[in-house]
């Protein structure tokens, strides 16, 4: 299995008195709260923690693409992987990704993706999301019910212009190009591996299906809840006779990581908090333009309304609870361990990507969680689903030796 860092690049430094005043961290809260100087030394902090990942052993590490909001300080997740291409050497970039919609004409994506790739030494994964309802439709102002349509013809042009050796003219109904002819082109051949991330609409299944990529769920309530969604994969995948190796298939997990269970609540509970009261306030309306989603996905409601749901946890659940409903896996590295693999074979999910940096969580303590975690708890999981190929991987990462497993 493969273990990848994944990094939101949080703002920090929201007012005490912020659930007063605002809505919402997305789409209309006043930049008047950002201070670019706590701005600057957030990214010097958040490189140095996705580079330490990657000197630890993770198999990859994650940014991807936010716009508007205080969750998330990453508009170009692309500028943040050119430089780890540069400052990391060990695991898989894994950009999740670009939101092909919002890029006129994509081939910008092509092209920077290609940078990426080479420059890594070939390294990237390629995340294509069609984007939240927040980012894309509210604060790009793309029409909602267009959205997927563009998604899908951004996604053709691309893989064409990776593909194709001679220029080529593309007359699509979005993108009209006389002369397609990317330069560079990737280093992995025919294109990186693209994983689709995805949060429960039934269309995007068949989609990644369809193009044999990997779907990745990116719930924050945690592999309980998010087994209902997973299990409808799963099952799509089984209806139409396609192999069930765990690698289709990628899951987001916040982690905390203490020497106990009490150190574990001591140290992190606060920063939880402030992750679902704080960054996960997203005003109802926000989160579900009408359109974004079909009306067949909107029927089945497989994922919970995030914008009602995340604000439902932060005005409700404490530590405790967070805990028992799986949102977050928490305590001892021996308890992490139990209730990390019960997670993975629960739902069967090659590719885990762990939150380790969570809300307001400072360096040192993420330094301290992202240690124990590639120490006493990765290890443990390193050899699930073994048995497996994974062809959704860099190959030349694929043969790097695992670490050595941790005993209770």
């Amino acid at each position: 299995m493969k273990t990848s860092f994944f990094h939101l690049m949080p703002y920090q430094g929201l007012p005490p008195d912020f659930e007063a005043k605002h809505h919402s961290a997305w789409v209309d809260l006043p930049n008047e709260n950002f201070d670019p100087a706590l701005g600057q030394q957030h990214y010097a902090d958040y490189l140095e923690e996705l580079q330490y990942a990657d000197a630890l052993g993770f198999d990859g590490v994650c940014v991807n693409e936010h716009h508007n909001n205080a969750y998330g300080l990453m508009p170009s997740p692309n500028l943040i992987a050119s430089i780890l291409s540069r400052s990391t050497a060990n695991g898989a970039l894994i950009v999740l990704g670009n939101s092909l919609a919002l890029y006129q004409p994509p081939l910008r994506v092509a092209e920077e993706m290609a940078m990426l790739d080479l420059m890594s030494g070939g390294r990237l994964v390629a995340g294509f999301p069609v984007g939240t309802a927040m980012d894309t439709t509210f604060s790009y102002g793309q029409t909602p019910i267009t959205l997927r349509e563009k998604h899908a013809e951004a996604h053709d042009l691309i893989m064409r212009a990776w593909a194709e050796r001679q220029p080529f003219a593309f007359n699509g109904k979005y993108n009209q190009l006389r002369y397609v002819n990317i330069w560079p082109r990737p280093l992995q051949q025919p294109h990186p591996p693209v994983w689709i991330p995805g949060s429960g609409s039934l269309e995007t299944w068949d989609w990644v299906l369809d193009r044999d990529y990997v779907y990745c769920y990116l719930s924050y309530f945690g592999y309980l809840r998010g087994k209902r969604v997973v299990d409808g994969f799963w099952n799509r995948v089984a209806e139409r006779g396609i192999d069930d190796n765990p690698h289709r298939l990628g899951f987001l997990q916040l982690v905390c990581v203490s020497e106990t269970d009490e150190s574990a609540e001591r140290e992190y509970a606060a920063h939880v908090k402030y992750f679902y009261q704080k960054m996960l306030r997203i005003h109802a309306p926000f989160a579900e333009s009408p359109g974004y989603r079909s009306i067949a996905s909107v029927r089945e409601s497989l994922r919970p309304q995030i914008g009602e749901e995340a604000q439902k946890a932060a005005a409700e659940l404490e530590w405790r609870d967070y805990v028992e409903q799986g949102h977050v896996i928490a305590g001892s590295p021996a308890t992490v361990r139990e209730k990390l693999t019960e997670a993975v074979k629960l739902l069967r999910v090659g590719h885990l990507m762990c939150l380790l940096h969570i809300g307001s969580m400072p360096k040192d303590l993420t330094f301290k969680n992202t240690e124990l975690f590639a120490r006493e708890v990765m290890p443990a999981v390193k050899d699930l689903w073994q048995e497996y190929d994974d062809p959704w991987w860099p190959a030349r990462l694929a043969s790097q030796p695992a670490p050595a497993a941790v005993g209770d």
